[in-house]
């Protein structure tokens, strides 16, 4: 039930935002980039030395992987641009996140089962002015979405679509997939680059495999850095929103709410399944309202018991300290006398 309603969410989602075709445009660029990195790859590297039968072994292994990990990539590509990345439940599904309708203080409407831990500094619960609801953990508004996003990571215009909670795993991927993809071509096709500068190749040939191996290692290292700085998010439990706050605030990044240890964390994006984690199915299991488990609540909560009882008994210390601080100063002004 729960899955038929993500894919029509998605799927209407799709249809509204297919009426801006001039965003597309970056996706068209990505995808002639795709395309044209395979056609060099396959037609000028693999297919004439597979034919000549140069090396026909690790050829033969070229061509599995690259095939492989390109359908991997073009089938996480098409994920991350059709699927809703997740936003706040309607009024008809949940009407307890439509803070308009409620009546009660913003700090005692706790929408669903959700037990907030991002709050404003006024103390009352985080809202948007423009969606009219509550906001859940980790949720923000996308201006160019015109909706709040769940546990938004960013808006990426290169996927017409922003990062959230249903499709992290699959950006993630992607980023995964070509950064295998371009490291692939490069380290490869060297020897077909060096044989293509023979005076005797055609010109097309040479400034293909030179286009191909250019604009794969400018990729790769732009991709390579990207996923890098991902993989470290996911470590982290952090999304790009919240490191980003995090160095403006000039807090500590080692400091997480959300931080379920490595595994833990790897698996709130990468899903439940280890068997599956690098492949573009089972998703991580939820709906994106709540990141706090109890086991992560109770430890908090005894963190936050432990400091509080630090600072009252440092308080009744000092409470201690003030008349026998008052005493020997009287004691000192009599002696003086």
């Amino acid at each position: 039930m729960i899955g038929d309603e993500r894919t029509n969410e998605s799927l209407l989602y799709t249809k509204q935002r297919f009426n801006e075709s001039v965003k597309f445009l970056p996706v068209a660029f990505v995808s002639c980039n795709i395309f044209g990195l395979y056609y060099i790859y396959m037609v000028h590297h693999c297919m004439p030395r597979y034919q000549t039968g140069y090396a026909p072994l690790t050829t033969l292994v070229e061509l599995i992987v690259f095939n492989t990990v390109t359908a991997l990539l073009v089938m996480c590509y098409l994920w991350c641009i059709l699927v809703h990345p997740g936003t706040i439940p309607d009024k008809d599904e949940d009407p307890s996140w439509d803070y308009t309708q409620q009546e009660q203080p913003a700090e005692l409407a706790v929408p669903g089962s959700a037990n907030p831990q991002e709050w404003k500094r006024s103390g009352d619960r985080r809202q948007c002015k423009w969606c009219a609801k509550y906001k859940p953990d980790r949720c923000h508004h996308c201006r160019v979405c015109r909706m709040c996003i769940l546990k938004m990571d960013h808006h990426c215009p290169w996927i017409y679509n922003c990062v959230g909670f249903r499709n992290h795993k699959y950006f993630f991927l992607l980023l995964f997939y070509s950064t295998i993809d371009c490291n692939l071509i490069v380290w490869t096709m060297i020897t077909s680059v060096k044989s293509g500068l023979d005076p005797d190749t055609p010109f097309i040939k040479m400034f293909l495999l030179l286009l191909g191996e250019t604009l794969a290692g400018f990729l790769g290292v732009v991709v390579t850095a990207f996923f890098g700085f991902h993989i470290y998010l996911t470590m982290r439990a952090m999304t790009t929103i919240e490191f980003c706050e995090k160095s403006t605030k000039r807090s500590g990044y080692d400091a997480n709410i959300y931080d379920r240890g490595l595994v833990g964390n790897i698996k709130a994006v990468l899903g439940d399944n280890i068997f599956l984690w690098f492949l573009p199915c089972s998703p991580p299991p939820g709906r994106g309202l709540s990141f706090v488990t109890e086991d992560m609540r109770l430890t908090r909560d005894m963190e936050v018991g432990r400091s509080v009882r630090r600072r009252a008994h440092q308080k009744a210390e000092a409470a201690a300290e003030a008349p026998r601080a008052g005493s020997a100063a009287d004691l000192r002004r009599k002696v003086a006398r």
